[in-house]
């Protein structure tokens, strides 16, 4: 077990009197936890310090050959008041996988949790409690060694930071529409598409920005060998319904395409504790048009920590178009979504054990 030590700040920062106008990412609570990696010593000195500036050599690895990775994850007050977690084992599993494809030394699970538990502790009064409304969790891994030339770092530090966060959809659950990039690609086999490191959003940016200029909300990305199959979404894992299966592209631990995302395993333990079969494999954007053509293309939508599920109501590809449930919400994907939301805001029993509790309020 870590032994953390807590150094509160002497000025804290006024807490936003509007959740509603909370955004994402822009605000940031009073405290981050840090904790450092040296070889010879590994991981020491767990710290809970006044959120500020990093100092960092010129030359550290992190800036010149992208070594770092991170994670996202949410915590939620319920209407007791109770602050809580959503499966974090999962993204202390996760990150651990990044780590090993990046050559950073691993993080025992334990001791992620913990401090993810202990940081959101010291932020409860961060944690929102307008609907919809939670405390964004980003921990993250940066090099550190000061020395310029190809090779693993030797020393990193481990961060944790939080920002209180807006309900993603404050007008409602709207579907979107998504366009097919045909172009440029996000991941190939062998190469890091599995982890969360910055490099995968980095060569994200200009098709993202294609899209935007073409008035769509995300990109979805074909394989990088045949450009012919689904993998992702910019900022989501995807499921076609199809003729009443459900399909999504497979997502390995280690040497996989597409990232792993928590939400996606859950939804689909869900899916199959329903009834519903769930094909994770290879779908071509031509089979998923000529579904659509077909009328067999019944539900769209994307998953993640940030929308939990978003649903889609347009496909762009080429030439083609794919208009899914008329523009509305399908009603398993509101299922999921309530059902997902519920669990998470302590609406809904926690009959799968994902809930890790943190303190009261």
């Amino acid at each position: 077990m870590l032994d953390i030590k807590i150094t509160k700040t002497a000025a804290p920062k006024a807490k936003p009197a509007d959740e509603s106008k909370l955004g994402f990412g822009k605000v940031f609570t009073d405290h981050m936890f840090i904790m450092d990696y040296n070889a010879g010593q590994g991981w020491h000195d767990p710290r809970i310090v006044p959120y500020g500036p990093l100092s960092l050599d010129p030359s550290a690895v992190v800036f010149h050959y992208a070594q770092e990775c991170f994670e996202g994850m949410k915590a939620y007050r319920t209407a007791e008041n109770k602050i809580q977690l959503f499966r974090p084992e999962c993204n202390a599993r996760r990150m651990n996988n990044t780590h090993e494809r990046l050559c950073i030394p691993q993080l025992p699970e334990e001791d992620f949790v913990q401090a993810v538990k202990a940081i959101v502790e010291v932020e409860k009064d961060w944690v929102p409690h307008s609907e919809g409304a939670s405390l964004y969790i980003r921990p993250y891994t940066i090099a550190t060694m000061a020395q310029l030339g190809v090779h693993a770092s030797t020393s990193y530090k481990f961060i944790i930071i939080c920002s209180p966060s807006g309900a993603y959809y404050a007008a409602g659950l709207a579907p979107i529409d998504i366009y097919v990039e045909d172009t440029y690609v996000r991941a190939c086999p062998g190469g890091t598409g599995f982890t969360k490191c910055g490099g995968n959003y980095a060569v994200s940016l200009l098709a993202g920005q294609k899209a935007e200029k073409k008035g769509y909300s995300q990109v979805l990305w074909l394989d990088s060998q045949e450009r012919k199959y689904v993998e992702e979404v910019g900022a989501m894992n995807i499921f076609f319904k199809i003729g009443g299966k459900l399909y999504t592209a497979a997502a390995e631990d280690r040497d996989g395409t597409v990232l792993p995302g928590v939400t996606r395993r859950s939804i689909i333990e869900l899916l199959r504790d329903w009834g519903y079969e769930v094909i994770e494999g290879k779908l071509a954007i031509d089979d998923i048009m000529k579904a659509s053509r077909e009328g067999k293309l019944e539900e769209v939508f994307g998953s993640g920590t940030a929308a939990v599920v978003s649903p889609v109501k347009k496909l762009d590809y080429e030439d083609q178009s794919a208009f899914i449930n008329d523009g509305e919400i399908g009603p398993l994907t509101q299922k999921l979504y309530d059902t997902m939301t519920g669990m998470q805001w302590g609406k809904l029993p926690d009959t799968k054990g994902w809930i890790v509790p943190v303190c009261k309020g």
